[in-house]
């Protein structure tokens, strides 16, 4: 069966929705003022850096696209692996893991402690549940009976 386009984009632009919200909360509220201050630490030249107009609506921008790939990605495993939360679950992990391995480098030059990089990956793997989830909900096939 095709994967529904148009379902895709709602569901992903639903759970890019829940990306901002939840990631915000989450990276900027929560753990903000200490990825702040492990970065600066080891690079002060980037005291101030990515809090103008630019890099936030690129940052919002790149939630969106998060959204429609988990969508995208519970759409393309769901003949597989069947409908509902524990699909979407695999879809986030599979998301998760790639930005986990990914953003190492930040880790590996000193610029989050162990400690701060376990947090932003407790909190990412936490927000895209939610978000996978979510889409999920709205993502349907046509002819779909669940």
């Amino acid at each position: 069966m095709a994967i529904n386009t148009s379902k895709v984009v709602a569901g992903g632009f639903v759970a890019g929705i829940v990306m901002n919200v939840v990631g915000y909360l989450g990276q900027a509220v929560l753990l903000g003022p200490r990825m702040m201050s492990e970065m600066v630490a080891a690079a002060p030249s980037l005291e101030g850096k990515g809090m103008g107009t630019g890099a936030l609506t690129g940052r919002i921008l790149t939630q969106f696209a998060v959204g429609f790939l988990l969508v995208w990605l519970y759409a393309a495993m769901r003949p597989r692996f069947g409908p509902g939360l524990k699909t979407a679950a695999l879809a986030a992990f599979v998301v998760w893991l790639c930005g986990f391995l990914f953003y190492l480098d930040w880790l590996y030059l000193g610029m989050m402690s162990p400690m701060l990089y376990a947090l932003t990956s407790l909190v990412m793997i936490i927000t895209l549940l939610i978000a996978a989830g979510v889409g999920a909900m709205i993502y349907k096939e046509e002819g779909a009976t669940r």
